[in-house]
């Protein structure tokens, strides 16, 4: 592994850590980074370079397990286990484990139809300026709403429904498009919902989990073909920068979405667009 390929890994890891989990795109920052500066295509198969970019968010699975270790050990009924048994009165909502499968089968039923397509038509920089701004005018509605409506309704996971839980999901399936972003659509759509803006972030981090997961094994199983001994490093200084940038990234994030809301996060990604097509179109 050259040093310029140590580089390429670090910052490409870095830039998923500080993005996944902030409304702007990991995947569409990687793709403009990638594509208009460091050119990892260059070096590694054009396949395998798509499967970094993807298989590189378990780094930021992993920061998501670790700081929301209490609320998957209860959703996953390990509170016995780790001595944490969560002590409820008769009656009290929580929020379960169904729930959060019934918020990842859209996406998820989509992803594995449509993975190949999105692999081979919508990695590109001029599809990923279109999903910026498109998802930067759904958080704009987003907050809007939420203003218009006042005090939001659902203040907590634990009070979220199947339909809520439903519905959200279905706004995940925007995010397949790539600039989207997964976490500016599943937040948008909660907060639409009538959800807080710490809840919905609460909710798509959960939920992130699992569909992530299931995204990063089923780009690699597809691409196993393409791969050689010499794309591990560069796959593990991928996931440990990812790793350490979303840990920090996720808890930051998580102090200032109520205070900041979604507005400042869609002009950035408009800005972004703007200054996209002046230096490169």
């Amino acid at each position: 592994m050259s040093i310029w390929e140590f580089f390429v890994a670090l910052i490409l890891g870095a830039v998923e850590g500080l993005t996944e989990f902030a409304p702007v795109s990991s995947t569409g920052h990687m793709i403009i980074v990638d594509d208009l500066w460091l050119q990892s295509k260059e070096f590694l198969n054009p396949y395998v370079a798509n499967t970094f970019k993807i298989m590189i968010q378990l780094g930021s699975i992993l920061a998501v397990v670790v700081v929301f270790w209490r609320r998957f050990v209860d959703l996953l009924g390990l509170d016995k286990l780790f001595g944490k048994e969560t002590i409820r009165t008769e009656g009290q909502s929580h929020l379960k484990l169904s729930q959060v499968i019934v918020g990842l089968l859209p996406a998820g039923v989509l992803g594995v139809l449509f993975e190949d397509y999105v692999d081979e038509y919508l990695f590109s920089v001029e599809t990923v300026m279109i999903g910026l701004a498109a998802g930067a005018v759904l958080m704009l509605i987003a907050d809007w709403v939420s203003k218009k409506y006042g005090e939001p309704t659902v203040k907590t996971v634990d009070q979220i429904t199947y339909k809520q839980a439903l519905i959200v999901g279905l706004f995940q399936c925007i995010a397949l498009w790539p600039g989207f972003s997964r976490s500016g659509s599943t937040i948008s759509g909660g907060v639409i919902l009538g959800m807080s803006h710490r809840t919905a972030a609460d909710f798509t981090f959960i939920m992130a989990v699992p569909i992530m997961f299931g995204a990063s094994a089923l780009s690699l199983v597809k691409n196993l073909e393409f791969f050689t001994l010499d794309a591990v490093p560069f796959f593990l200084v991928g996931f440990i920068f990812a790793f350490l940038f979303a840990l920090v990234t996720i808890r930051f994030f998580l102090k200032l979405i109520d205070k900041i809301k979604l507005v400042p996060f869609a002009i950035y990604r408009l800005v972004l667009v703007a200054i996209i097509y002046v230096l490169y179109f």
